[in-house]
């Protein structure tokens, strides 16, 4: 089981990461893989002046690939919560026995999360216009080297149906480098998590980019949040607000994850032009209780699953 509201359970293959973008300060695995940094995760975290932080190094936890299959009752499960699949250190033989084990367990929704999209792009785009039989054998062969069961016999295609892709995207200019390589990713479904949410963003800046070609259209789902836990930035609820909109505008399913630990509102002060964020008192400490929050904020919608281009 998992508190993260989206999904219903993570799966692990991989543990560790590296520092990439400022939506990683506060990252909550970097402090609980520090807190369990025996086993697993041994060596991947180091103490400094700040905190916890990821040493850079990355364990493959084979034995633990073939989890999903065990699980009969269909689930969304998310794929590394305390780690990203597609960090340059993991294989690309890896990352496909992890899709090859998505393959072999179509009842469940694989959600894969990454602030590495340049490299999911490469690694998923080397199979477009690929025949089935051809990603199958590489799949399966990635599978058979590590010891799990072929995917050859399973009826799929590429991209696989059940796997949904996504970036982070914490502020304005890491939507920029990102999500463009998203929209260029074949996938089941993409989506953005934008959160931490650390200042306003824009998501459909970039519709009109002709590099894009007819993936201008853009995600097909969006997560927002305002980040939580000690040291959490402020989130004004505003940008928040202008997200839930835009998704609305383009009818984009979103879900809003929580206003986070630090919410705040803009206020003018005085008769002086200018102004500040105030903060907002909520009692749920993540700001993770919808009945708490401004009407038009309390929604959490998931994607349709129609197999994209």
């Amino acid at each position: 089981m998992t508190t993260i509201q989206w999904t219903d359970f993570t799966w692990n293959p991989v543990r560790g990461c590296s520092v990439v973008s400022p939506g990683c300060t506060n990252c909550y695995a970097m402090k609980q893989a520090h807190r369990f940094s025996t086993g697993w995760y041994a060596g991947l975290t180091k103490l400094t002046n700040c905190g916890p932080v990821w040493t850079g190094d990355v364990r493959l936890v084979p034995e633990k690939l073939d989890e999903p299959l065990r699980w009969r009752k269909p689930r969304r499960i998310f794929v590394n919560s305390m780690s990203d699949l597609f960090h340059e250190k993991v294989p690309d033989e890896f990352i496909l026995a992890v899709l090859g084990v998505a393959a072999l367990a179509p009842q469940h929704t694989f959600q894969i999360l990454t602030k590495r999209p340049e490299r999911m792009r490469e690694v998923i785009g080397c199979f477009t216009g690929l025949e089935d039989a051809a990603v199958k054998a590489c799949v399966g062969n990635a599978l058979n080297r590590i010891g799990v069961r072929s995917v050859c016999h399973v009826d799929w295609t590429w991209p696989i149906r059940n796997v949904w892709l996504g970036t982070s995207c914490e502020d304005q200019a890491r939507a920029d480098e990102r999500i463009p390589l998203l929209l260029q990713t074949p996938a089941a479904v993409r989506f953005l998590s934008v959160e931490p949410l650390l200042g306003p963003v824009v998501l459909w800046r970039l519709k009109n980019d002709p590099t894009l070609g007819a993936n201008a259209r853009g995600p097909d789902w969006v997560i927002v949040g305002g980040e939580s836990g000690p040291g959490a930035r402020p989130c004004d609820v505003a940008w928040i607000r202008s997200l839930v909109e835009q998704c609305k505008a383009a009818m984009v399913p979103v879900f809003c994850k929580q206003l986070g630990s630090f919410p705040c509102a803009y206020r003018e002060v005085g008769t002086a032009k200018g102004g500040c964020l105030v903060p907002i008192e909520l009692r749920h400490r993540k700001g993770g209780d919808p009945t708490e929050w401004p009407t038009d904020l309390r929604v959490r919608e998931f994607p349709k699953t129609e197999a994209k281009p």
